[in-house]
């Protein structure tokens, strides 16, 4: 099993999300969880076609992590 962070991001009209551990693999929504379910299915596509061309399936080593500073 692969875990891999996603950043979704809010656009103007709509929400877009990418995997800084799978450059190319993008996704959009109209909802944040719309653009989370969109990328899910990006990411199997995008280690499906990694895997039919025969090319290693990136290692994840991203994280993130809030940060809180006093107002």
């Amino acid at each position: 099993m692969y875990r891999f962070l996603i950043i979704i991001e809010r656009a103007e009209r709509n929400f877009s999300a990418y995997s800084p551990d799978l450059p190319g693999c993008v996704a959009t929504g109209r909802t944040r969880e719309q653009a989370a379910a969109n990328m899910h299915k990006a990411i199997e596509l995008h280690i499906k076609g990694l895997r039919e061309d025969r090319l290693p399936v990136p290692k994840p080593h991203s994280f993130a992590e809030f940060i809180a500073i006093p107002a």
